[in-house]
């Protein structure tokens, strides 16, 4: 056989690679003898890495699958060989996790959300999971907290959001139509003069403080209490009726205290105390008044028979017990003095109030123990041409006729009230801890005064109390016993000199005195009338020469 016969095959077996042949396909298509072999076996190698390529990547797909398709990745993916070759797409396999998968999965990420390579691993071969599974489940559940997270934070600020609209639309209407909170008219503040809302403004303070002062007198009374009907005008208030203004005239309140009402508040145009003074005035003098009614009504054991002289002596621990300090603590240094005396005198409860309530004649009565007396301020003149409910502010030095007792200097309130027909309370305190003083104070007046009770024949029962404080280090060691018996300053002095003056004024009073010589016949004694008359002036002189 010829040479060039057997070259052809040898050159065709060189040319194929020989793991070729393993493929059965690819066997059978090699055997065609075809020239155009070279070009088929081109595209079959292209068909076959495509095959390939695409097996890879599906099982890549289906490694990263997750649990309702929220444990694995995201969407289809399409392979562009297959869309080269008109297939339709092949659907991604999902993989659901079991329940215990996913209680394992919630654990861990309660404890640590970003575990590490190594958690992540160790979790993987305890679940029967693939590494890459536990990794893409915790990204989307750290991705599906961060939504809720965001959901809450939007709907929270969506609530805000609709809370300022609506607040926003409220004040809107109320800029459009204003109105005044406290007389609930209109509020057009660019078309009312300043003298007007100045008025307003004053209105509404004093709104405030009667809504205070009833709310003292219904605590006292225990019962609530209403105040006058407003009037219709905003204005009436301000204005008076003669068309003055309320700062030139006096504003009186109406107010029920007591048996009765508490009295018209007449309030000075000049007066020196503050409505915020006024309101803490009434307070401290409605509870001196209760204090004093309560001190001159128990008997044991706040008051014990001293043992000695058969006087009444406070029992300080009771007291202590009893009552609330309405001017605060005792001053260091302070001792107390405390003292009650009941007696009969020849006056009538009224025309005894009347002298208590004016500085004047209250010195004249008491001219051996009052050095000096005024009234400061008048917050209250009473109601009904009477003294029920008056309050007024004094000052006051007493007295005892010794250089070596100094002067005691008080500023108290004297408030006065009716209890019953016939039966009065008049009471002192001091106002130290509510109006500040630059000088020094000596003596302090704790609730003290008298408790008057109309008898037959035109006496009067009156039982006296006096409470107070003072610094012992300014008198001297030969009067200390004095004042601590009460015989300076206490109850005992009071009554006593308030008897003698009574019998001396019922003396000069009186333009006939019965009387009898030593023939037996009755005959008009003016002379005792002159010689009483020359001894309270007397008196009166050497009094006023120690005061001076």
């Amino acid at each position: 056989m010829p040479t060039g016969v057997f070259s052809q095959p040898r050159l065709v077996s060189s040319s194929i690679p020989k793991n070729m042949f393993n493929s059965p396909g690819l066997s059978l298509a090699l055997q065609q003898p075809n020239i155009d072999n070279q070009g088929d076996e081109t595209r079959l190698g292209e068909n076959f890495e495509g095959n390939i390529g695409r097996r890879s990547r599906e099982e890549e797909h289906e490694s990263r699958s997750g649990s309702d398709n929220m444990d694995g990745g995201s969407g289809d993916d399409h392979d562009p060989t297959t869309a080269a070759g008109d297939k339709p797409p092949r659907k991604k396999r999902y993989h659901r996790h079991t329940p215990q998968q996913i209680q394992e999965l919630e654990a861990l990420f309660k404890e640590c959300p970003h575990p590490d390579e190594k958690q992540r691993l160790e979790l993987s071969k305890r679940l029967c999971l693939e590494t890459r599974q536990v990794k893409f489940w915790f990204q989307n559940r750290r991705t599906q907290m961060k939504t809720q997270l965001e959901r809450h934070e939007n709907s929270l600020l969506r609530q805000e959001n609709d809370k300022l609209r609506a607040e926003n639309m409220s004040i809107r209407d109320a800029m459009r139509n204003p109105i005044c909170t406290s007389c609930g008219g209109p509020a057009i503040i660019g078309d009312m003069s300043l003298e007007e809302q100045h008025l307003r403004i004053e209105n509404a303070r004093l709104k405030d403080e009667l809504d205070r002062v009833c709310a003292l007198a219904g605590k006292f009374l225990g019962r609530p209490i209403t105040g006058p009907p407003l009037p219709n005008s905003s204005l009436e208030l301000g204005v008076g009726t003669n068309g003055t203004f309320g700062t030139t005239m006096a504003t009186t309140t109406t107010l029920p205290l007591g048996h009765d009402a508490l009295p018209t508040m007449v309030v000075p145009s000049n007066r020196p105390a503050t409505t915020l003074d006024r309101s803490m005035f009434l307070e401290l003098a409605l509870a001196a008044m209760d204090e004093l009614v309560k001190m001159a009504q128990t008997d044991e054991p706040l008051w014990i028979k001293n043992i000695e002289g058969g006087r009444e002596m406070l029992n300080h621990d009771e007291y202590l017990r009893t009552f609330t300090p309405c001017i605060g603590l005792k001053p260091n240094g302070f001792v107390t003095e405390a003292s009650r005396e009941t007696g009969v005198v020849i006056i009538n409860s009224l025309a005894l109030v009347e002298t208590l309530m004016d500085s004047n004649r209250w010195a004249e009565m008491f001219h051996c123990m009052i050095a000096r007396t005024s009234t400061t301020d008048v917050i209250s003149n009473g109601m009904g041409g009477t003294r029920n409910g008056a309050l007024q502010l004094m000052n006051a030095e007493l007295q005892i006729l010794s250089p070596l007792v100094p002067v005691r200097e008080v500023s108290f309130l004297r408030f006065c009230k009716q209890h019953a027909e016939g039966v009065w309370a008049v009471v002192d305190v001091s106002i130290d801890t509510i109006k500040e003083s630059t000088t020094f104070v000596t003596c302090r007046r704790l609730p003290s005064g008298c408790v008057v009770q109309d008898m037959p024949n035109g006496y009067s029962k009156v039982i006296c109390v006096e409470h107070a404080e003072y610094d012992e280090s300014q008198v001297h060691q030969l009067y200390r016993p004095l004042l601590s018996s009460g015989m300076g300053f206490g109850a005992q002095r009071w009554v006593a000199t308030l008897q003698r003056q009574c019998e001396c004024l019922a003396i000069l009073m009186s333009s006939t005195v019965p009387t009898r010589d030593h023939t037996g016949h009755e005959r008009k004694s003016e002379q005792h009338a002159d010689i009483a008359g020359n001894m309270h002036r007397r008196s009166r002189v050497a009094c006023s020469v120690r005061a001076s």
